[in-house]
């Protein structure tokens, strides 16, 4: 029978600890080291560990690296798990924490199945996602920039009460505000050109995204939330790039607990206490929606 080694990686941007737990409930336990973040190191390790035919199952968390390890491992023939950090089971009085302990927990996790792994997008649908962030990123730079731009305008008594703000009749009111003080008209031009900017960056990405959802294997599934009220072709893009293919969710139960949209509880005995949604749920949802 081919023995299986359960190696739980804790990865940064430089190194990667490494810690390798035989099969079985009492197998042995062994820190490996840290090895070099690179393509090369972990091409090393794996034939290594592998060398005397064993199955190797690789273990980390999901955070700012990526996937690359993930379909690196995969790649080379290798069970890769990318596990959800807000689901890994916490002793509360773990007071001590080093690399060498999160390698050796997710490696023991990992061989307990106790882990909870996370939907790994392809290379295609990861690109649309960083491209809907991209357009979201910019929206939040918009807004910024607009909110610096009439704020330096009510410090110096400029308000438009005449309409709303931002359209044509708006823009035209801007174009024609000057001040007396050289480095407030530079202040002003400053900040209304960063508006500008930021707008047509916007804009852009706005029209990359229409574009290629035609190509995108979830644009079918894009096109058939557009039938629902209130999502246009950037919210439903950005929905589906962010939550990945819906088909894996059981129930619309376990979507809206994915979400983030189950409100809290605390409840024992006669006691019943019900807190709200995820804090997170509500920027994620207002971001979406952010023109």
């Amino acid at each position: 029978m081919q023995k299986v080694l359960y190696v739980g990686l804790d990865v940064h941007k430089v190194s990667i600890s490494v810690t390798v737990a035989e099969d079985g409930r009492e197998g042995a336990t062994s820190f490996i080291g840290a090895v070099p973040n690179t393509p090369a190191a972990l091409s090393k390790l794996s034939k290594r560990l592998g060398k005397d035919g064993h199955r190797l199952e690789f273990c980390y968390e999901a955070g700012f690296c990526g996937y690359g390890i993930y379909r690196q491992l995969t790649g080379l023939g290798h069970g890769c798990t990318v596990a959800a950090t807000s689901l890994i089971p916490r002793k509360p009085g773990e007071r001590i924490k080093t690399d060498r302990r999160d390698s050796q927990k997710l490696a023991i996790l990992h061989r307990s199945g106790d882990l909870t792994r996370v939907w790994v997008p392809d290379e295609g649908h990861e690109a649309m996602r960083d491209l809907t962030r991209a357009r979201m990123d910019a929206s939040m730079h918009l807004m910024r920039a607009r909110q610096q731009l009439l704020a330096f305008l009510l410090r110096h008594g400029r308000t438009y009460d005449t309409g709303k703000h931002w359209t044509q009749r708006h823009r035209s009111w801007l174009a024609g505000q000057t001040f007396d003080q050289p480095a407030h008209q530079i202040v002003f031009q400053d900040y209304l050109e960063a508006v500008w900017t930021t707008q047509e960056r916007r804009d852009q990405l706005v029209g990359r995204i229409s574009t290629m959802v035609a190509d995108w294997t979830m644009g079918p599934l894009v096109e058939a939330l557009r039938g629902l009220r209130g999502l246009d072709l950037i919210s439903a893009a950005t929905f589906v790039a962010a939550i990945g293919d819906l088909a894996r969710f059981e129930s619309a139960r376990h979507l809206m607990a994915y979400l983030g949209l189950v409100p809290s509880e605390q409840s024992s005995g006669e006691r019943i206490r019900r807190g709200g949604i995820c804090r997170a749920a509500i920027r994620v949802t207002v971001r979406i929606a952010s023109p």
